[in-house]
C-alpha cells in the first residue's frame, strides 16, 4: 500500500484542525465583549444625573424660621433659591456684572453683611464672585448632588443657599477662590460716605 506524501498528510492535519477550532471561538469572544459593554452607557448617565444617596446632614442655625415663616417674607424665587437650594440661569442675575466701589453685600433672607464690595471681582462665569467673605458670615458644606463633589456655601445665620465656592482656577485674586453667589441670595447695602472735612454747618 502506497501512502501519500509527509508533506500533504502536514497540511491535511493542520487544514482540519483550523476549520475545526475557528468558528467555536469567533462567536465566543463577540458575545462576551457585548454584553460586557451594554452596561456601561446606563451607569454613566445615571451617575450623572442622579442625586447623591446620603442623606445630607440637617444643620442648625441661629435663625431657625420654619418654611412656612420663610415663604411669608420671601419671593417664590428667592425661596426657591435660598430654601431649596436652587440657582438662577447664568448671567440673569442683578449683582453679576454690578461692581461699587464700597458697599456690602447682606444676606436676602436675614440680612446679614456676607461679603464686602472690595471682595467682589470679574470671574466671566454669569455669577456674581467674590474671593473672600467677613469673616465668619459663611459656612461651607459638602455637597453630592448631580454625581460630582462640591462646597456650598451658605449664610451661618439663617442657613441660606448661596451657591458653591471653588478653588485652583487661577484667577488673580488673595486667596485663589471663587464664590460663585446666586444675585436672588444677596441684597446690596451701600456704606455711608465720611463727612468730609471743611463742611460748613447749617445756621440756626
Amino acid at each position: 500500500m502506497r501512502l501519500p506524501p509527509f508533506s500533504n498528510l502536514f497540511r491535511t492535519f493542520n487544514y482540519s484542525r483550523f476549520a475545526r477550532v475557528r468558528p467555536t471561538i469567533q462567536p465566543s469572544l463577540r458575545n462576551t465583549t457585548t454584553l460586557k459593554s451594554m452596561p456601561l452607557v446606563p451607569a454613566f448617565i445615571s451617575s450623572f444625573f442622579g442625586s447623591s444617596s446620603i442623606p445630607q446632614q440637617k444643620m442648625s442655625y441661629p435663625d431657625e424660621r420654619t418654611p412656612d415663616e420663610w415663604r411669608a417674607v420671601l419671593t417664590k424665587e428667592q425661596f426657591r433659591i435660598l430654601r431649596e437650594k436652587g440657582t438662577e440661569p447664568a448671567g440673569s442675575g442683578k449683582y453679576d456684572k454690578f461692581y461699587p466701589e464700597s458697599g456690602v453685600y447682606t444676606c436676602a433672607g436675614c440680612n446679614t453683611p456676607l461679603y464686602k464690595a472690595n471682595h467682589k471681582f470679574k470671574s466671566g462665569c454669569g455669577w456674581p464672585a467674590y474671593f473672600d467673605s467677613i469673616p465668619g458670615a459663611v459656612t461651607r458644606h459638602v455637597d453630592n448632588s448631580w454625581g460630582m463633589s462640591r462646597t456650598e456655601i451658605c449664610c451661618a445665620n439663617c442657613g441660606g443657599h448661596l451657591g458653591h465656592v471653588f478653588k485652583g482656577e487661577g484667577y488673580p485674586t488673595p486667596t485663589d477662590e471663587r464664590h460663585c453667589v446666586n444675585s436672588v441670595s444677596l441684597n446690596f447695602s451701600p456704606e455711608d460716605k465720611p463727612v468730609q472735612d471743611g463742611t460748613k454747618e447749617s445756621k440756626a
